[in-house]
């Protein structure tokens, strides 16, 4: 491992996606959406996924390195958007400025869309939200990875269902998790660095499971493994619940929007890459709509400290709430710098290499 500096690092993913042709504005849009991942601890969702998530796939010709944003459907409260296959950051952001914005005149707001690519954290666009004084949610589909309750086929997306709040306190209440046990993300995490997965992740079509991180990865693409929805495998540990929550995210990113849904959302078609056609949802919630706001979040925040002052199981020193931990990850590494792996270290000198972009990283020197 090594760590870099969070301004370096957000510059030279902004410069990568320039030099594929994404427009600066955008680009802007795309690194930050990247780099808070990793201030925030979400290491699956940062400078790891740049290459082979993005920048391939705009080599590839599955994303569209401009985004044309088309509003094809609109009333007061509502909007359906279709993103035309542009970059899944700039799509996902101004559908949530959109939503804020009914919002903040309707009490409510809510955008629907189609035809867009993989947007990085959720947890990005709940923020947007709770730093305006809202309540925000949203969820996107995916390509296939998780299996249904009592099936072994990849069918669901790891589908996640994110929701953010303002409070009293100096970070929001984000709960920003997939429907599966693990997600796609973290498993490339474990495969870059070598590691065995825990047993009851993944399963494979003979229903045992599968703990290799790269047999797992080549496995997921050719549908001969899948994802555990939350609660593991069958009904007695509740894995039908994760599968249901999966199936509404599905639902409300497809349904709606007359959008790509399971086994279309492949990436791939007659054993060609094609575009992902992801379909996303973003909701606002304007809290002076119900309360006042100050009162909201006095109330969210004495839930929150309620919750982290409960009593404690033996051995453990500490109860958290969602998004503190994220809070308390970002604020040390606004200090010492995001942490690189060697594989990311070796994805960036390549990408350098081959744009020609003007960076010496200092892991080169160590």
């Amino acid at each position: 491992m090594f760590t870099m500096s969070f301004e370096i690092l957000r510059n030279f993913m902004k410069d990568t996606f320039v030099a594929v042709g994404v427009p600066e504005k955008d680009a802007d849009i795309c690194a930050d959406v990247l780099i808070t991942a990793d201030l925030l601890g979400i290491d699956s969702h940062g400078i790891g996924r740049l290459k082979p998530i993005y920048i391939d796939r705009i080599l590839a010709g599955q994303i569209s390195p401009t985004t044309t944003i088309e509003i094809v459907k609109e009333t007061p409260t509502t909007a359906v958007i279709d993103g035309h296959n542009g970059m899944g950051q700039v799509i996902a952001r101004k559908s949530m400025e959109i939503a804020i914005e009914k919002a903040k005149t309707y009490g409510m707001g809510m955008v629907a869309v189609r035809n867009s690519n993989h947007y990085g954290i959720a947890g990005y666009y709940v923020r947007m939200a709770a730093e305006k004084g809202m309540i925000g949610i949203t969820g996107t589909n995916a390509r296939p990875s998780i299996a249904p309750t009592f099936g072994v086929e990849n069918m669901l997306g790891t589908n996640p269902l994110t929701f953010g709040m303002p409070t009293d306190e100096p970070f929001p209440f984000m709960l920003d998790c997939a429907t599966s046990i693990t997600q796609r993300g973290k498993i490339e995490v474990y495969a870059r660095l070598n590691k065995e997965l825990p047993k009851g992740w993944v399963i494979s079509e003979d229903g045992t499971s599968k703990t290799n991180p790269h047999e797992v990865l080549d496995d997921l693409v050719k549908g001969t493994a899948a994802l555990l929805p939350l609660g593991g495998m069958g009904e007695e540990m509740g894995g039908y619940k994760g599968y249901g929550y999966a199936t509404v995210v599905e639902i409300l990113s497809a349904a709606l929007q007359q959008g790509a849904f399971l086994k279309a959302l492949s990436g791939f078609e007659n054993g060609k890459k094609v575009p992902y056609r992801l379909g996303h949802f973003f909701i606002a919630i304007n809290v002076e709509a119900f309360t006042e706001l100050e009162n909201f979040k006095k109330t969210t925040g004495e839930i929150l400290r309620a919750l982290r002052a409960s009593k404690k199981a033996p051995g453990q020193d500490r109860i958290y709430t969602a998004g503190e931990k994220e809070y308390e990850t970002m604020q040390k590494r606004l200090v010492e710098g995001i942490p690189l792996d060697e594989e990311e270290q070796k994805d960036m000198i390549k990408l350098r290499d081959t744009f020609h972009l003007h960076y010496t990283f200092p892991f080169e020197k160590a």
